[in-house]
């Protein structure tokens, strides 16, 4: 079959790109890895380019990837325009997908879990009755749930928990969003994401591997995504934790920091290191060369004044001097360096302009921009061809720091009336689209909504630049409101107030974004919340809400006591402020209180009596209290409101299975099953029933399946033992109480049932070890204090 032959536009760019000087090393190591086949202890399967802002790293990229595409790879550029490693899965796939190749499952996932971000509705409630696990494993996993935002509104959950608190809580995590979500998959989407959507990323990755020769990814702006893409790509790349890597994928990162050695030194011998300085005098050289600019003391002055800087000797280059006073001195002004060659009014006018916004599009153009709509789009396409105007793709351009760093100086020191005034405008416009993208909605449904918040973002620093004082008294509100949506939401906040404090070069608005940094480097979002409300002046409506955000905060990282005094200072300001209401109601219930925490769900209840959740949440409460008749009471209602609760269903066949009404109790739980296949947790209380019914394999069944569905879960394990203990099976029983344990070793439970395991294989040493261990832990155990009795009698010849 005949090769296609290149489009016009192909050709455009091919001959375009033949101007590329400089960096000639740097493009060769590269293309010639494409001549190294994976197997080769010479390939290289990273490729890291670092160097100080204005170095050209981004040029180098963009060269790299035309690069991979000549050499048939398929390939896909992420930049600082990601928040987190979803977001960065999400840029891949949509990339990959405008080149043919669709991964449809993985988009099916990234839908979903944007959706379950922003559904997460709160009060998430655990089991923990006796037969569950260890009393302090379930504390800390129902009040770190308080942590992940079990208030109304809640979204970006993923990331909050490290590797350590996940391994020590995953089974109580998971049972208690059980209560909110559809699926195990749907917690997993919002507890941790990766673990989800990167083994669905490596296959996909790994069908389009086995179709091109080639796949190369490009993360751009290192500096900024590294703090959540690092550590992530390096698992992805030198752990089997995901899944396999296919062998002919490229990874290049570029920012301004080298590797962290720390993380990487061991895997030296697998990657390239390609540092960027300024350009050498040969480099320079060529570039201005092939610019035409080859007259020597025009030349040496270019040199003189860029330090051989590859943004500036490229700025000046395309404007192709004659002579030495046509290149200006930078140290006067940059801007003028800039658009020196350029004399036509209109369009030095427009380059200005159009440096105030951080990032533009065509609607951010026309609003910055004061010319004719017929000119709009000629004036739109020239600006893009600026040198130091960095295209991201689509429609959307963005300044070189560099140039546009100078260019707002210039605007604000020659006319501060004139820098108001636009600045004015602009966040004029912002607002006038961020109230439209409001329109119908709830305020919970448009703060969810990332284009709202992009916009409310670019409002909020038009308003910093052109009033820094007044706009800066509604920046806690925001910041505050921000807080239920993630840490990078709120990260997002602090870094445009430093952002602002810099360009606008307002004191005041500087001082402010270092001091929101620090507090937010140091402390989170607990650290920042207490800054903020330190500063207030005491009648601010978002104080409470604040308070009841740092409550969460504190929660997470597991500091329950503070969390609790945050909950009721926010209550001391609002009584009636059902998050916070809520939170600490289950977190109290966590910690054993179950009568605190039942007071604190009447008042939830009496507050939003129609919302089904508040009375489900508080019959799960009367049932881990031993209140059965009262638990029953409750979920008959929030059941009656919400036929659909899965949770809801399940609970109360938890209920009456306690009554003993095993027939209402395998309805419920049927019914919760029908609703939800994959529920764990119903699956483990319907062998329970299966167990009184004397129908032993299907209680077996349920559990290898809960088993199945929740590997990380302590509480299916000895439920298995015991049901394989009960049938004679001991073997098998021990190795499952030894897994139970190795994921909870504090589970008295566990160690009562591999005691009486032990003993019935003769090894009644050890059974007494797990017995005296599981009555330290439990005293109040009057089967553990049976089985060891036994034991000891036999020990004693007795």
């Amino acid at each position: 079959m005949a090769q296609a032959r290149p489009s016009m536009q192909e050709l455009i760019r091919r001959r375009r790109r033949a101007g590329f000087v400089g960096r000639g090393a740097e493009r060769a190591a590269f293309r010639g890895n494409f001549d190294l086949p994976p197997e080769d202890e010479r390939h290289r399967f990273l490729f890291h380019v670092h160097g100080n802002a204005g170095v050209g790293k981004t040029f180098l990229v963009r060269e790299l990837e035309q690069l991979a595409r000549e050499a048939g790879a398929l390939t896909a550029y992420v930049d600082e325009g990601v928040g987190s490693v979803p977001e960065a899965m999400g840029v891949v796939a949509r990339q990959f997908a405008g080149q043919g190749r669709r991964f449809k499952e993985l988009d099916r996932l990234l839908v979903a879990h944007r959706e379950r971000r922003h559904e997460a509705e709160a009060a998430l409630a655990l089991e923990g009755d006796g037969g569950g696990p260890s009393v302090g494993s379930v504390v800390a996993a129902r009040a770190g749930l308080v942590g992940l935002g079990m208030v109304p509104g809640v979204g970006a959950l993923a990331g909050v928990l490290d590797a350590g608190q996940l391994a020590q809580g995953a089974e109580r995590l998971r049972a208690g969003l059980s209560a909110r979500f559809r699926s195990q998959e749907d917690v997993q989407l919002v507890l941790a994401p990766e673990k989800v959507l990167t083994p669905v990323l490596l296959g996909e990755l790994g069908e389009a591997a086995s179709a091109a020769p080639w796949v190369v990814l490009f993360f751009d702006t290192y500096e900024r995504t590294a703090p959540f893409l690092d550590g992530w790509l390096h698992e992805v790349m030198t752990s089997d934790r995901y899944g396999t890597l296919a062998a002919n994928v490229v990874i290049v990162t570029s920012g301004q920091r080298p590797f962290d050695t720390a993380r990487w030194g061991a895997f030296a011998d697998f990657m390239t290191d390609v540092p960027l300085g300024p350009f050498t005098e040969a480099e320079a050289r060529g570039l201005l060369a092939g610019k035409g600019v080859v007259d020597e003391p025009v030349v040496e002055e270019v040199l003189r004044l860029t330090g051989g800087l590859p943004v500036l000797v490229s700025t000046l280059a395309e404007q192709h001097p004659a002579d030495p006073d046509d290149v200006g001195d930078p140290s006067a002004t940059a801007v003028e360096r800039f658009l020196k060659w350029e004399q036509d009014p209109v369009r030095r006018a427009v380059a200005l302009a159009c440096a105030l916004p951080r990032g533009l599009d065509m609607d951010v153009f026309r609003a910055a921009v004061d010319c004719p709509e017929e000119e709009a789009d000629a004036l739109f396409a020239w600006l893009r061809g600026l040198p130091f105007v960095d295209d991201r793709g689509g429609d959307r351009v963005r300044y070189h720091d560099l140039v546009r760093e100078p260019m707002l100086r210039l605007q604000r020191r020659r006319s501060p009336r004139g820098w108001t005034e636009r600045q004015t405008r602009l966040a004029e416009v912002f607002g006038r689209w961020r109230t439209e993208a409001e329109l119908g909605r709830e305020p919970e449904e448009f703060r969810a909504d990332e284009e709202w918040r992009a916009l409310r973002l670019a409002e909020s620093y038009h308003s910093l630049c052109a009033r820094p004082r007044t706009a800066q008294a509604t920046l806690p509100a925001d910041i505050v409101a921000a807080c239920s949506y993630g840490d990078d939401v709120v990260g997002r906040w602090v870094r445009l107030v430093a952002e602002a404090g810099e360009d606008t070069d307002a004191e005041t608005v500087r001082t402010y974004g270092r001091a929101l940094t620090d507090a937010f480097a140091d402390g989170g979002t607990a650290g920042l919340l207490g800054l903020l409300l330190s500063r207030a002046r005491g009648d601010e409506p978002w104080r409470a809400e604040a308070w009841s955000h740092q409550g969460d905060a504190l929660a997470r990282g597991g500091e329950f006591e503070r969390a609790l005094e945050s909950w009721d200072r926010a209550l001391a300001l609002e009584p009636d402020l059902v998050r916070a209401l809520r939170a600490k109601a289950v977190t109290l219930g966590g910690m054993g209180d179950y009568e605190a925490a039942l007071r604190g769900l009447d008042r939830v209840v009496a507050l939003e009596p129609a919302n089904a959740y508040h009375h489900i949440l508080r019959g799960e409460h009367h049932r881990m209290a031993g209140h059965p008749d009262e638990a029953v009471r409750d979920l008959d209602e929030g059941l009656r409101l919400d036929p659909s609760s899965d949770f809801g269903w399940a609970s109360r066949g938890t209920a009456h299975f306690v009554r003993g009404e095993l027939d209402l109790a395998l309805a419920d739980l049927n019914r919760a099953l029908d609703l939800r296949p994959a529920y764990a947790w119903a699956l483990v209380r319907r062998a329970r029933v299966w167990r009184d019914l004397g129908d032993p394999g299907r209680r077996l069944a349920d559990l290898d399946r809960a088993v199945q569905l929740e590997p990380d879960w302590a509480w299916s394990y000895c439920e298995r033992g015991d049901a394989l203990r009960t049938a004679g099976r001991d073997e098998e029983a021990l190795a499952d109480y030894d897994l139970a344990l190795a994921l909870d070793p504090d589970y008295a439970s566990a160690y009562a049932s591999r005691g009486a395991t032990l003993a019935n294989l003769g090894r009644d040493a050890e059974a007494l070890t797990d017995l005296d261990r599981s009555l330290e832990l439990n005293p109040s155990s009057a089967w553990a204090q049976e089985q060891r009795a036994t034991v000891r009698r036999r020990l004693d010849g007795i």
